[in-house]
């Protein structure tokens, strides 16, 4: 069985949202598909109705925490280029004596 993570659909949607240039539109228009009446599956149906917008949701806020979490890992230095940043620069190394 084919997984929903891995359809074209889904690969997609996934190279769209993460394209600066319409990011914030395929976001907003999520967001409004999620409040919208007009769905693939209405929402009058308890169940069946719930299951596209729970998907969405799913599939945009794993998206989005995913770029936060690929942004958090790049720094910019102060010349405009990116660089990778380490473990290393988080760490402080402390050293300590005991006193008695």
């Amino acid at each position: 069985m084919k997984s929903l993570f891995r359809t074209p659909l889904m690969r997609w949607f996934k190279r769209l949202i993460r394209n600066p240039k319409y990011r914030w539109l395929v976001i907003l228009g999520s967001l409004v598909y999620l409040v919208s009446p007009l769905d693939i599956s209405p929402d009058v149906f308890p169940v069946i109705g719930w299951i596209d917008d729970g998907l969405l949701a799913s599939i945009v806020v794993t998206e989005l925490t995913q770029m936060a979490i690929d942004y958090r890992r790049k720094k910019v230095d102060k010349f405009g280029q990116t660089v990778a940043a380490t473990d290393s620069e988080n760490i402080i190394d402390i050293e300590s004596v005991t006193v008695g």
